[in-house]
């Protein structure tokens, strides 16, 4: 472990030490939890391993179309290495830990004969997880939709509610003796949206189609997952997570275009799943596949809203997308992260009190960090200062979204490990640990010790 002092140096004693001034905790609740997050094809490694079935993920990755011709085969090894990752959650002093089911471990055609190898990798881990004093957050997906279904439709297909219901009655039977927080979905927006809704053909109006079914089919899931989860564990406490960035137009001709995108990346799953109605740019491209009562179904109680944030989108005018969008230039001199992300700390309070506003429940920040091209240096070790300098700004602005009256009750760091970044593959690094993906070597970064540090300090708060 690496410990830091104030300008970023290594320390001399091994203790946890800043690395910056720590942001201001006052206005956060005296029960916050302190988390991180990972998700389970990004770590989990042994997909032809246990009995897992394919998810759509392989064949992308098989077919070497991901940056090095990166695939999910291995990843950060967690299937096997998860008692090392759980040992590192330990020490970090988190609260809790979100992580994700893999649907094809489970169930790997997609439903039917349930995978008992897989269902018992994930007994042992939540089992360590509470020996750990670490409470389990599971979310029930996280994009990876076994192969067999996608071959029936997808999420394009209205069968895709029950089979998602099926899937969610399995796991809530399994460990709803001992997990109560779950999550349906983890941004539903992203992956029907860029699913979907973004490609090489850019003006199929079939594709459009197909992206506004696959709203509504996965609204209709969520709300399925959450009666499911409701009638078979007692004392759930139930929510969907979602991808909010503020969608801001590049000139002052592009606010429409700051609209549209909104509602499909913002708005399409937020307001049906926590309001009972869909946005109104979006009502008439969703009214044909809708059924009596279809609202209802989705429109089902819940207990918190996960956010995951990032940086905001900026967006431009172009009649001649599929949209009516497209991604913008940001305003000259904006501050970004190494992967060019823009870095808007007040973008992110703004979000938390709007999202207070309008949904008016609990909010649980389920992502947050920084994307990196980390690397150790001569002695081994990774000093991370940009990505510290991150999570101190937001959670200063999440401190002052508190301050304002927002009722803001978690915080989960994007992410434990650096793991496979989908199409990015293993270039971009979010983790607070380092992996070397040749040995597997896990190697806390200065982050790591910064995080580890403020939760200790938040815990001694008066």
């Amino acid at each position: 472990m690496v410990a830091v002092d104030s300008a970023g140096t290594p320390g001399k004693d091994g203790a946890p030490a800043q690395i910056e001034p720590f942001p201001p905790l006052t206005a956060l609740r005296r029960d916050f939890i302190w988390g991180v997050s990972t998700s389970s094809y990004q770590i989990e490694g042994a997909t032809r391993e246990g009995g897992r079935g394919v998810c759509v993920w392989d064949p992308e990755g098989r077919r070497g179309v991901i940056p090095g011709k990166d695939t999910g085969d291995i990843a950060c090894d967690h299937y096997h290495r998860y008692p090392e990752d759980v040992a590192l959650m330990q020490r970090l002093g988190i609260q809790a830990y979100r992580f994700s089911v893999a649907w094809p471990r489970i169930l790997p055609q997609g439903r039917g004969q349930a995978n008992e190898t897989g269902l018992a990798f994930y007994d042992r881990l939540i089992d360590m997880l509470l020996a750990a004093g670490i409470e389990p957050w599971l979310c029930l997906y996280h994009w990876d939709l076994p192969q067999a279904l996608d071959d029936l439709g997808g999420w394009t297909a209205r069968d895709s509610v029950g089979w998602f219901a099926d899937y969610a009655a399995i796991v809530a039977d399994r460990y709803g003796d001992r997990v109560k927080r779950f999550a349906t979905f983890n941004e539903p927006s992203i992956f029907t949206l860029f699913g979907y809704g973004f490609g090489e053909s850019n003006r199929d109006t079939t594709e459009a189609d197909a992206l506004h079914r696959a709203i509504h089919h996965v609204n209709l899931s969520h709300g399925a997952a959450v009666d499911v989860i409701r009638a078979r564990v007692a004392g759930s406490s139930v929510g969907s997570i979602h991808n909010v960035q503020p969608c801001l137009p590049s000139s002052l001709a592009d606010v429409k275009a700051a609209r549209i995108c909104d509602a499909y990346w913002n708005r399409a799953y937020p307001d049906p799943q926590y309001r009972g109605v869909y946005p109104d740019l979006l009502k008439a491209a969703i009214e044909p596949y809708m059924q009596p009562g279809d609202l209802e179904r989705i429109h089902r109680p819940l207990d918190w809203f996960g956010l995951n944030h990032y940086s905001p989108i900026y967006l431009r005018d172009d009649p001649g997308s599929r949209f009516g969008f497209n991604f913008g230039d940001r305003p000259p001199n904006t501050p970004v992260t190494p992967v060019d992300w823009a870095i808007v700390p007040e973008g992110f309070r703004d979000t938390l009190l709007n999202l207070a506003k309008d949904f008016r429940l609990p909010i649980y920040v389920m992502e947050n960090g920084l994307g990196a091209y980390d690397k150790p240096d001569a002695q081994g070790t990774v000093i991370d200062k940009e990505r510290i300098a991150y999570l101190r700004d937001y959670i200063a602005a999440m401190n002052d979204a508190a301050a304002a009256g927002a009722d803001i009750r978690g915080y989960f760091v994007w992410s434990l490990l650096d793991n496979f970044e989908w199409d990015s593959g293993y270039a971009v690094r979010f983790g607070l640990t380092y992996v070397d993906y040749a040995t597997q070597k896990r190697i806390p970064k200065a982050s790591f010790d910064w995080y580890r540090a403020l939760i200790k300090t938040a815990a001694l708060r008066p």
